[in-house]
């Protein structure tokens, strides 16, 4: 009789790693390069952030953009929107639909 094995049980890790504590990674997808950067420069209006980096997305010719903010530091459009979704424990909107929505 062959004794039995134990069978390593197999450790997770994360495809990506995580960011640290109180920052954000951000991937923005679009068709255009022009596209993604004007919506990463709100992005960076709202958070400091580290330089974006971008990729080619797809075989369409789209391009993808990485970049890190920093939440803890939040610019003046997010700084308000944090302070009041944090004084009334939810983020304004929440639990209605989008306008797209039905």
């Amino acid at each position: 009789m062959t004794p039995a094995r134990a069978t390593p049980t197999p450790t997770r890790t994360p495809a990506e790693p995580v960011p640290s504590a109180g920052r954000a990674d951000i991937r923005i997808v679009a068709a255009s390069p022009e596209t993604a950067r004007r919506v990463a420069e709100v992005v960076r209006h709202c958070f400091d952030s580290t330089e974006q980096r971008s990729y080619p997305a797809g075989r369409e010719g789209g391009t993808r953009l990485h970049l890190t903010v920093d939440t803890t530091h939040p610019a003046g459009p997010a700084r308000s929107w944090l302070a009041t979704s944090r004084a009334s424990g939810a983020a304004p909107g929440a639990g209605r639909p989008p306008n797209d929505e039905v």
